[in-house]
């Protein structure tokens, strides 16, 4: 039996906005999120700028004690997620067997990882945190929110490097179709602004090394030189449609499609031929009716080289001379990339556009690079009618993903 999946709750935290709300206000505005580091003495870095979460206060989720047992990608992860649950009204009139919980990191606890490392070599052995492993695994956000809101259900933490967010509502939204929950905490999160995170990501050659934060994320621009690494979560509260609608739920759109590939090609650069970006883009419209000019696209859109040339031919490839007719856009330009949180922000980014009309820009594209001629929403939002959304994420290791939303129609 394939059952309806709808969204019914968001939350956020972000570069450009520590609530969804916020948030949806940066993207509306093309806020930049980008600025100089503030995390770290950056002397020694050839990587000056980050899009760093401002001003996050933890204390409405946290008191100060379980603050010191928790690393900030946690944080973030619960905060996001209380909000979304607060946002759905879920709590309560769902059985907790019923709800599960798929959350995603890229990295984990490595803010953890670095400052007891740091530790062990000063003090030694003695030295090391007895909250140490609960602080820093991967899989804890998933944990924390499952114990904060008695979620019994299947509660795991998906990790598919820049596909996280995207794979982690994916996978939830086939949990729920196939009917094996009957809500789900979904989502990603990431802090990882770190002087490691910084180096090993410039000396991959893969961040930007501009100085100027309006020049740095520059997705499908001419004068692009690689991402900006961002941080922050995003959840949603996916739900079983007649559930949703027997309490009298908030509906956001429904989720219709979701493809998942691999390029199996290479650990950081995505296939040149793009056949497996399209082969998921593909899986996910499967049987989806829809129209290119009331479509809109959250791109993957990085502002590496090959990340944008290969994207723009996969929307190419795939929908052919309607490609041309599709909204598109990299919110990135605005939150710089926040790893395993970027899908599902990007999906949140998707909901502005259908249930307002609002095709967020891809701001300071100044210098379109005449190879990539779509139209990417350059510097300003789009007031415009749309009727469905779909964002794609790629990351390291090949992984590709594929969300489609739309309209709730009855």
């Amino acid at each position: 039996m394939s059952r309806r999946v709808v969204i019914t709750g968001i939350g956020a935290v972000t570069p450009i906005g520590n609530s969804a709300e916020a948030y949806l206000d940066g993207l509306r505005k093309g806020r930049c999120g980008v600025a100089p580091i503030t995390r770290f003495d950056t002397t020694e870095s050839k990587c000056k700028v980050c899009a760093e979460v401002k001003d996050f206060d933890p204390s409405a989720c946290f008191d100060v004690l379980t603050r010191r047992k928790t690393d900030l990608y946690v944080q973030y992860a619960v905060c996001a997620a209380q909000e979304a649950v607060d946002d759905s009204g879920i709590l309560g009139k769902i059985d907790g067997d019923e709800l599960g919980v798929y959350v995603g990191s890229g990295v984990g606890g490595i803010n953890t990882l670095c400052e007891e490392d740091g530790r062990l070599i000063k003090g030694g052995m003695k030295a090391v945190s007895p909250h140490f492993v609960p602080k820093m695994i991967i899989n804890i956000a998933a944990g924390q929110v499952a114990i904060r809101f008695g979620a019994h259900g299947n509660t795991m933490c998906l990790a598919t490097a820049c596909a996280t967010g995207s794979t982690a509502v994916g996978e939830a939204f086939r949990a729920i179709r196939d009917g094996y929950l009957t809500g789900v905490i979904c989502g990603g999160t990431e802090a990882a602004v770190n002087p490691l995170t910084v180096a090993g990501f410039v000396n991959c050659m893969a961040l930007s090394q501009a100085a100027d934060p309006n020049a740095a994320s520059l997705p499908f621009d001419k004068r692009r030189g690689g991402f900006v690494l961002g941080e922050g979560a995003a959840m949603l509260v996916l739900e079983e449609y007649e559930h949703a609608v027997a309490r009298g739920a908030k509906i956001y759109a429904e989720v219709v499609g979701y493809g998942a590939t691999c390029d199996a090609h290479h650990v950081t650069a995505p296939d040149p031929s793009a056949k497996q970006t399209v082969r998921a883009i593909a899986q996910a419209l499967n049987g989806v009716e829809y129209d290119p000019a009331t479509t809109y696209v959250n791109a993957h859109g990085t502002g590496t080289k090959m990340n944008d040339k290969v994207e723009t031919l996969a929307f190419k490839t795939y929908f052919g001379e309607d490609a041309s007719k599709l909204h598109i856009s990299s919110t990135k330009s605005m939150t710089g990339h926040m790893l395993g949180a970027a899908g599902t922000a990007e999906l949140i980014a998707c909901l502005l556009a259908l249930n307002e009309g609002i095709v967020p820009p891809t701001i300071n594209l100044n210098e379109p690079d005449p190879e990539l001629d779509l139209d990417y929403t350059p510097n300003k939002a789009v007031h415009t009618p749309i009727d469905t959304a779909l964002s794609t994420s790629l990351g390291f290791g090949g992984h590709n993903a594929c969300v489609v939303l739309k309209k709730v129609k009855g």
